[in-house]
């Protein structure tokens, strides 16, 4: 198995690999863009544990590393940083830094989701938003959080609204039409599991 400590920037990337059946460690500087990332970690043994920093831009290299069949780990930058007992910072030194942590059980790691469950906030995420221009109470409610915060907060915030109805109607076999009734007669929304249960107020 390959550990892999990586200081990823934009246009490139420092690498340190510690290879677990021969104890050694190589370092290598990968020029993103130009297909190296590409081929370095398509030959590397899956799955190889990557481990880097919280950062900006590398969401494209998040997905290749989950399709060659490798194991992500995304870890706090400033948890990172402060473990670092040198002060000065240079790529190959905190690509071993990152290493280190990794090997010994150190690293800050993050929640991150899956593939799988990114692609399903996008689909809610876009469901919330057909539902947003065809139903006038779901559009003021996103209207007014738009004014107040972000729009991307606002499109997260209404599809997990959408999501909870679907939970209800999944729970409780109601219709949409229903379940959406119920919500906006009340004035109250529908909660998750151990809250509000609609069911009761169609009985």
């Amino acid at each position: 198995m390959k550990i892999v400590g990586c200081d990823f920037h934009p246009s490139w990337q420092q690498v340190a690999v510690f290879d677990a059946e021969t104890g050694e460690i190589a370092e290598l500087k990968l020029v993103n863009g130009d297909g190296e990332p590409e081929r370095f970690y398509g030959e590397l043994e899956p799955p190889a544990l990557v481990g880097i920093e919280a950062c900006g831009n590398s969401q494209w290299f998040i997905e290749l590393l989950e399709r060659l069949g490798h194991e992500v780990w995304i870890g706090d930058a400033a948890q990172i940083r402060a473990s670092c007992v040198r002060r000065q910072k240079t790529d190959r030194r905190d690509a071993g830094h990152i290493l280190r942590l990794l090997m010994e059980s150190r690293f800050p790691r993050l929640w991150a989701p899956t593939a799988e469950q990114r692609d399903l906030r996008q689909l809610l995420v876009e469901a919330a938003q057909s539902v947003t221009r065809l139903e006038e109470g779901f559009r003021k409610q996103y209207a007014a959080r738009c004014h107040h915060k972000p729009k991307g907060v606002a499109k997260v915030a209404a599809a997990r609204k959408l999501a909870v109805r679907l939970y209800w109607m999944l729970r409780t076999g109601v219709g949409y039409p229903e379940i959406a009734h119920i919500e906006s007669s009340s004035g109250a929304p529908l909660t998750g599991a151990g809250g509000r249960q609609p069911g009761r107020d169609l009985e």
